[in-house]
């Protein structure tokens, strides 16, 4: 059974308290909930880590190759704008990457609009609340199991 991996980075474990006109009122653990179900009806082995340390979001990516996964949902909060370790991990991997972003981080302010990662991931999604992990999730699957298979 194919793996995917969901990674969160800092403050996300805070979801539905951290600034929820922003963020929304979703805990982390709904969406894991969620995430984790898609997986399971589409047949995927999951696993979620979330990390306030960008060390171990770094090895989280680097194991989830070693250990074969298939791809990974990413959402590294904060870092996207200045981790240029985790925009290496993530270059570092051949597992395609999909970055994730609750809010739209093109809407807010000016140090948000630049993404560190996005050159290296296969592609971004913000802007959709907490659903964007399901659009990302979406599209992960079709890379993985291949675009216009409609068993995918």
């Amino acid at each position: 059974m194919q793996k995917i991996l969901l990674l969160n980075g800092p403050n996300l474990n805070r979801l539905g308290k951290r600034e929820p006109d922003i963020y929304g009122a979703d805990t982390l653990e709904s969406v894991e909930k969620r995430i984790g179900a898609l997986a399971e009806k589409y047949g995927f082995d999951f696993h979620a880590v979330q990390s306030n340390h960008e060390g171990d979001l770094i090895d989280a990516l680097h194991q989830a190759e070693d250990d074969s996964y298939a791809g990974v949902l990413f959402n590294p909060a904060a870092y996207t704008h200045t981790s240029y370790a985790l925009r290496d991990a993530v270059a570092a991997v051949s597992l395609p990457v999909i970055e994730i972003h609750i809010s739209n981080i093109h809407a807010r302010e000016s140090f948000r609009h630049q993404s560190v990662i996005a050159a290296e991931a296969k592609g971004q999604i913000a802007g959709f609340g907490v659903y964007g992990y399901e659009l990302g999730f979406y599209a992960l699957k079709q890379m993985i199991k291949g675009v216009g298979n409609d068993e995918a």
